[in-house]
């Protein structure tokens, strides 16, 4: 009789097999999606039973692949795009939109920040800071309420109307310049496609103001927004005038190293 022969390491992974496919069709299904999905959705989409896509939530969830909003729908978290960071060898974001920030942090001498939407926040990705003393402080990896924020709001201008829903269920007021209501939030985002340029006039921290434009990629999505923000005292109506299309122009070399083409 031969000796029982010892699992592999493929043998012990053989019963999960299945799993995986899976796992990887349904973190593919939901990063298209443009809003969370429930149980159902993805059970009705992967033409799986709903106790199967449960299992196979908690699994990605244990891991920190997706998350589950407060409505009980999943989303992916920002582990995918962490790990397309470090495996990706094509022009990243910030790559791209450095030479841009550069410039305009020189033709402006304040803080410069590039962002990007996560869930119903900002998360800043990258950050050059002003040489003057008084100045915006952030970092990068700092997170903000979207929807009181001109980085949040031009990038907003072009979001679902799920998502914009979302942000009004969970919308706070934080100065007396606060938006507190769809139709006020509607109106900005309805001069953000307008004027291509979006504000903060002291909506999230009294003493502190921002001019945003959206970026755009290869397809036409909006992926990002580049802003210059500054106290209050030093961002002027004039100020504002003057550095709005220099961060409009940002915003279109970054989006044209990303490969946008923009409509004739």
């Amino acid at each position: 009789m031969e000796p029982s022969k010892s699992p592999t390491p493929a043998d012990s992974a053989s019963p999960q097999s299945g799993s995986l496919p899976k796992g990887l069709m349904m973190l593919e299904l939901m990063s298209g999606e443009g809003e969370p999905m429930g149980v159902t959705a993805l059970a009705r989409h992967m033409e799986m039973p709903k106790s199967g896509v449960h299992r196979l939530l908690q699994v990605l969830r244990a891991a920190g692949w997706v998350r589950q909003t407060a409505a009980g729908e999943y989303e992916c978290t920002l582990k995918l795009w962490e790990l397309g960071q470090r495996v990706a060898n094509r022009v990243d974001l910030r790559s791209a939109a450095a030479p841009a920030m550069r410039e305009l942090a020189a033709q402006t001498r304040e803080t410069i920040l590039l962002s990007i939407m996560d869930g119903i926040e900002v998360l800043y990705l990258d950050v050059i800071d002003s040489p003057q003393p008084v100045r915006a402080h952030t970092k990068p990896g700092d997170r903000v309420p979207a929807f009181c924020m001109a980085t949040g709001k031009a990038m907003l201008a072009y979001a679902s109307s799920a998502l914009i829903d979302r942000i009004m269920e969970n919308l706070q007021i934080f100065t007396s310049m606060t938006i507190t209501t769809r139709d006020q939030l509607d109106k900005e985002l309805e001069q953000v496609r307008r004027k291509g340029v979006a504000y903060n006039r002291g909506e999230w921290g009294g003493g502190v103001r921002g001019i945003a434009a959206p970026i755009f990629d290869a397809h036409g999505a909006c992926i990002a927004a580049i802003s210059v923000g500054a106290p209050g005292e030093r961002m002027t109506e004039a100020v504002r005038r003057s550095v709005a299309p220099l961060v409009i122009d940002a915003a279109r070399n970054i989006s044209r190293e990303l490969g946008h083409t923009p409509a004739s």
